[in-house]
C-alpha cells in the first residue's frame, strides 16, 4: 500500500516494526529513550534558545537516542496559538471509530471536570495517609486551549497551552473537583474561582511567568498537606524551572494551593529541566518525617554550538514544607546520560531514587538506583538494578514511549521497581537483549515486543532479584474486522494509496500483547500492586489522507484515507500475590488527540491507608463538544479527546 506524503509526515503507522536506527530516528513519533555513548564526530550547531532547538540537538546526536519527556517533545512540536478566525470552522471529517465508547462507564470515574473537549494526560495520584477518603490527582491539562474568553481581545485559547492541572476528591474518588470558570474578559490571575484547580503562579494565564507547564507528580505529608511538583517553561525562549506548590485543605474539604517555589530556575539556553518527580516522607516516627524530596533531569548543552553534553539526575529536599529547598545535587555519578527519575521513601526514612540511564560506553541502558539514609544529605553510588532494552514503540500505534521506572516501598522495608523492556517474541531476555535494541546493527526489532518487568530488593536496595514479567504473555485479540477499504475519491485517496475497495482483514498472526508505562504501589497490609497499559486488542482504524496542518488538523480532516491496524489498550492491575484484572471498562484508543503521537509518558497508582489502590490513567472513551482550540473557533463539534480516569479497588 502506498502511503500519501501528507499521511507519511503526520500520521505514519508502525505496522512493521522498524529495524534500523536510521529509520527510527527519521520517524517523528519514534521517541524511545536509549542512552549510549555520544559520537565524537563533528556535529551541527543548534539554536538552543528554543525548546524545538534543544529537541533537535538531542535527536541529532549521533549514537545517542536519549529523549526529553514526551510532554516536552510534544510541546516543541505544537504550533503557536492564532487569533480568532473570521468564521467558525465546520469540520469535514472527524476521525473516530465505532468501536470506541462515548462516555466513561462506571465503575471508572472521569476525574477532569471540563466539558469543552480539552485533553488531559500524564497522570499522578496520591492518597492522604491519614484519610482514605481524600485523594489528589495531577495531569497535564490543556483546558486553557479551550477557554471561551479573551485577553485584550485575543482568544484565551490562543494564549493558553499545556498547564499544570490538579483535581481532588473527599469521597475516595467517587467524585472530583473542580473546573475552571474564567471571566469573559480575562485578566491572568491566581483566583481559584476562575482557574479552578489549575496550579496557580506557574503559567501566564494563571498568574505565572511561563508559557507552559505540566509533567505532574503529587504527594501527601503526614499533616494532610499535599504537594504538586511540575515543570514551567517557554517554548521559544530559554527560561525554565521545576516548581513545587503546597496545597492545604480547610475544614470543609476545600483545597487551596499556595504560590510555587521554583527550583533550579534558569534563563540559560544551555540548561533544561525535565521529568521531575516528588516524594514526601509521611512515615510516622521516621527521623525525617515530612521532609519533601524532588528529583529531576538536568539536560546540559554546549552554549557555543548547542550540542547535547549530558543529562544527570539532580535532587533537592525541603525541611520547611516546600518553602525552600537544599542546593541541587547530582546523584547519578557516571551515569551521565539519564532520564525519568522516580523517588520513593522507605518506612525507616531511607530515600531511593530510580532512573533510566547509561554510562558513556554502555551498549544498553539500565535501571539505576541511588539511596540516602540521612534525609538526602549524602548519597550512595548508583546501583544497577538491571540492564534493559529501550522500547521501540508499541506495534500499530504512533505514540511516544519510554522505559522510565516506577517504584514503591513496602511497610516491611522491601523495595520494588518496575519498567518496560524490549524482548524477543519467542526467547525473552528480561535483563536486556541487544538483538532487540533498535539502534544497534543486526537487530531484529520486528520480532521483539515491549514487556513490563519488576525487580525486588529485600536488603535496602543493595541487591535485586532478576527482572520478571509483570503479566502473563499473550496474543492480541482481533476486533472489528473485516472492513472494506474506501474507493477512490476525486482529489483524495486513490487506489494506489490503498483506497481500492478491497477487504481489509485482521493481521495473522495478531502479534503479542505489549506493555508500556508501568506503575507501582504497596498498600499498608503489604500487598503489592503493579499496573500498566497492555495492548490487548488490534482493530481497524481509518486514517486521514489529507487535511489542514495542526492545530486545525487535530480536529478536522479533508479526505479520509485507508484503514490500518490499530492497537487498543487495557489498563491492567496485578496483585503480585494474587489476581490480575483490567480496571478500564472500555478499550482505550490512543489515536485521539495530538495526532496520535502523544498519550503521555506515564500512568500512576496509589495506596490508600484502608488497603485500597487507586489506579489513574489516560483514557479516550469520552466525547465532548469542542468550540475553541488553539485560537481557532469551530462550530460545536463532538470529538474524542484524552481524559484522565480513575478506579478504586483491591483484589
Amino acid at each position: 500500500m502506498k502511503i500519501p506524503s501528507w499521511f507519511n509526515q503526520n500520521r505514519f503507522t508502525s505496522i512493521v516494526r522498524v529495524a534500523s536506527a536510521v529509520t527510527l530516528i527519521s520517524a517523528a513519533a519514534a521517541m524511545a529513550f536509549v542512552a549510549v555513548r555520544p559520537s565524537t564526530a563533528a556535529a551541527p550547531r543548534y539554536d538552543i534558545n528554543t525548546l524545538a532547538g534543544k529537541v533537535a540537538s538531542l535527536r541529532g546526536t549521533a549514537g545517542l537516542q536519549i529523549r526529553f519527556s514526551a510532554f516536552l517533545e510534544q510541546e516543541a512540536e505544537e504550533p503557536e496559538g492564532n487569533p480568532n478566525p473570521p468564521t467558525a470552522i465546520t469540520p469535514i471529517h472527524v476521525l473516530s471509530s465505532p468501536l470506541d465508547g462515548t462516555t466513561i462507564v462506571a465503575p471508572d470515574v472521569l476525574v477532569n471536570r471540563d466539558t469543552a473537549g480539552a485533553p488531559q494526560n500524564e497522570t499522578a495520584i496520591a492518597v492522604d495517609p491519614n484519610n482514605p477518603l481524600r485523594i489528589v490527582g495531577g495531569a497535564n491539562d490543556y483546558v486553557t486551549r479551550t477557554w471561551p474568553c479573551t485577553v485584550n481581545g485575543t482568544p484565551c485559547s490562543a494564549l493558553g497551552d499545556g498547564y499544570s492541572g490538579t483535581y481532588y476528591s473527599n469521597n475516595a474518588g467517587s467524585s472530583w473537583c473542580c473546573n475552571s470558570n474564567p471571566n469573559a474578559d480575562y485578566t491572568p490571575t491566581t483566583d481559584p474561582a476562575q482557574i479552578g484547580t489549575l496550579i496557580p503562579g506557574v503559567e501566564r494565564l494563571v498568574g505565572g511567568e511561563y508559557d507552559a507547564g505540566g509533567d505532574p507528580s503529587v504527594a501527601f505529608d503526614s499533616q494532610h498537606n499535599v504537594y504538586y511538583c511540575g515543570l514551567g517553561f517557554n517554548r521559544t525562549s530559554p527560561p525554565n524551572t521545576v516548581a513545587v506548590n503546597k496545597g492545604t485543605f480547610d475544614g470543609s474539604g476545600n483545597l487551596t494551593w499556595g504560590p510555587p517555589t521554583f527550583i533550579n530556575q534558569t534563563t540559560a539556553p544551555s540548561t533544561l529541566n525535565d521529568k521531575s518527580w516528588i516524594a514526601v516522607d509521611s512515615h510516622s516516627g521516621s527521623p525525617f518525617q515530612d521532609r519533601v524530596y524532588v528529583s529531576w533531569t538536568r539536560f546540559i548543552f554546549n552554549p557555543h554550538n548547542g550540542n547535547y553534553v549530558q543529562s544527570p539526575i539532580f535532587f533537592v529536599y525541603s525541611t520547611d514544607g516546600g518553602a525552600t529547598f537544599s542546593t541541587p545535587e547530582n546523584i547519578s555519578a557516571n551515569a551521565h546520560y539519564s532520564q525519568g527519575s522516580h523517588p520513593v521513601v522507605g518506612p525507616d526514612g531511607t530515600v531511593y531514587v530510580f532512573w533510566d540511564g547509561s554510562t558513556r560506553l554502555a551498549s544498553l541502558n539500565s535501571t539505576y538506583m541511588a539511596k540516602s539514609t540521612d534525609g538526602g544529605d549524602t548519597w550512595s553510588p548508583p546501583i544497577q538494578v538491571s540492564t534493559l532494552t529501550e522500547n521501540a514503540g508499541v506495534r500499530d500505534t504512533v505514540f511516544r514511549v519510554n522505559s522510565y521506572p516506577a517504584a514503591a516501598a513496602a511497610p516491611n522495608g522491601d523495595v520494588y521497581a518496575t519498567w518496560a523492556t524490549e524482548v524477543d517474541n519467542t526467547n525473552p531476555i528480561y535483563t536486556g537483549d541487544e538483538g532487540c535494541a533498535f539502534y544497534l546493527p543486526g537487530n531484529h526489532v520486528d520480532t521483539c515486543h515491549s514487556v513490563a518487568v519488576y525487580s525486588k530488593s529485600t536488603d535496602s536496595g543493595q541487591t535485586w532479584t532478576d527482572p520478571a514479567p509483570v503479566f502473563a504473555a499473550g496474543d492480541r485479540t482481533a476486533a472489528g474486522y473485516p472492513v472494506t477499504q474506501p474507493t477512490p475519491e476525486p482529489g483524495g485517496c486513490q487506489a494506489a494509496d490503498g483506497c481500492d475497495g478491497s477487504t481489509f482483514n485482521a493481521p495473522s498472526p495478531t502479534g503479542p500483547i505489549e506493555d508500556v508505562f508501568p506503575a507501582a504501589t504497596v498498600v499498608p497490609n503489604g500487598r503489592v500492586y503493579l499496573a500498566a497499559y497492555r495492548g490487548t486488542t488490534v482493530s481497524p482504524w481509518q486514517v486521514c489522507f489529507s487535511g489542514p496542518p495542526p492545530p486545525v488538523g487535530r480536529i478536522t480532516c479533508d479526505f479520509l484515507g485507508p484503514y490500518i491496524n490499530n492497537t487498543r489498550l487495557d489498563y491492567v492491575v496485578r496483585d503480585l500475590s494474587g489476581a490480575t484484572n483490567p480496571v478500564n471498562t472500555q478499550l482505550i484508543n490512543t489515536r485521539y488527540g495530538f495526532g496520535g503521537g502523544f498519550f503521555g509518558d506515564y500512568t500512576d497508582i496509589a495506596a490508600g491507608p484502608n488497603n485500597f489502590f487507586h489506579a489513574f490513567w489516560t483514557d479516550s472513551n469520552n466525547v465532548q463538544n469542542v468550540v475553541w482550540w488553539y485560537g481557532f473557533e469551530f462550530v460545536p463539534t463532538a470529538i474524542h479527546q484524552q481524559d484522565v480516569v480513575t478506579r478504586r479497588g483491591n483484589f
